[in-house]
């Protein structure tokens, strides 16, 4: 049995039966797969798009809070470089006040977006682009925790009078750096496979666990897996729905192209016109997402446990309507969480 994550990047899906908003399907999202067993429900962060609609993490993460009951809700993440940690420590602290064991702090360095919207967020001061990302975290943390240094300029502050309310901590990453980051600073990590589809080997997760035993934490370390992908009832069906998402991602890298998503019919036309690179690219993508029917996913989702030793993962799925996207969620909990 695995422990499932739902990543929601609130996308814009122009197939959907269902005409509502993105952000509106994703606590429909949510509910659903309270009831089919996920363990969480995180919410990304994405600025000047066309095709995500969560810019706000914290937002909808009460929002859906308050219409389930028992999943944890968190973020997936918030992107730190954009904010005080005094201001994300205040909003999580009440989050977990409202909503006691019940919420996830995930942060992570990238933007999630392009860098006019960074110095918009940054407006009237300067985006920093991630590079105080590690005094962020650790200041974001110890706010939290209320181990400020003694000298530190804001260790008189108050985040809350209610100082028993703490989230989870959780940090995203793709390589051994950020891994190393997150066991210095005692964060529970979660690996982005979808991120970066080529190059992460388990020597990240040792990285992350001896830097985690290093610095002398006390609580046990987590770690979760992120992949991408799309289960259907046949393998034929599951990769012709994926193939919106992967032309998607290709075209983003190699065109730089911001378009909304095209359907799945559109992409089979499409890529026929693809350069060799283009060709390569979209492969290397489809190989390391999970891809495939109910059978084929849970073969691969072992794979990925007794290589990664772990049994907690993380789902991104996007695709073209949201009617496959929730199936998708609900057959990989029929195979992987009720059997």
């Amino acid at each position: 049995m695995y422990k499932l994550t739902v990543i929601d990047q609130s996308p814009v899906q122009p197939g959907s039966i269902d005409k509502r908003p993105a952000p509106v399907l994703s606590a429909e999202l949510a509910k659903s797969c309270e009831d089919w067993g996920y363990n969480r429900y995180w919410l990304a962060e994405h600025h000047n798009t066309n095709y995500f609609s969560g810019p706000n993490p914290v937002a909808l993460i009460s929002h859906i809070a308050s219409c389930t009951n028992s999943i944890r809700v968190g973020s997936g993440g918030v992107m730190l470089s954009h904010y005080s940690p005094y201001m994300v420590a205040e909003q999580f602290r009440l989050l977990a006040t409202l909503y006691p064991n019940r919420i996830d702090l995930g942060i992570g360095r990238a933007p999630g977006g392009d860098p006019l919207a960074s110095a918009a967020l940054a407006n009237p001061g300067n985006a920093t682009h991630g590079g105080l990302y590690s005094r962020q975290a650790h200041d974001l943390k110890n706010h939290l925790e209320g181990n400020l240094e003694e000298d530190h300029p804001f260790k008189s502050l108050k985040v809350s009078p209610y100082d028993e309310y703490i989230p989870e901590f959780w940090m995203l990453g793709t390589s051994g750096d950020s891994a190393a980051l997150a066991g210095h600073l005692g964060y529970n990590l979660s690996l982005g496979l979808f991120v970066a589809p080529t190059g992460q080997k388990y020597d990240i997760i040792e990285s992350y666990l001896r830097a985690y035993e290093n610095a002398g934490h006390h609580a046990d370390p987590k770690v979760m897996i992120a992949v991408g992908g799309v289960c259907a009832e046949t393998s034929e069906e599951a990769h012709y729905i994926a193939s919106s998402q992967l032309y998607k991602k290709t075209t983003t890298q190699t065109r730089g192209n911001d378009e909304p998503w095209i359907s799945p019919d559109e992409v089979q036309s499409e890529i026929k016109n693809f350069s060799p690179r283009e060709h390569r690219f979209y492969n290397l993508l489809k190989s390391s997402f999970i891809i495939g029917s109910p059978r084929e996913c849970e073969e691969k989702m072992c794979e990925l446990m007794n290589y990664w030793k772990t049994d907690e993962f993380a789902f991104l799925t996007v695709t073209h309507d949201f009617e496959s996207r929730k199936r998708s969620y609900q057959l990989l909990a029929e195979t992987l969480i009720t059997t």
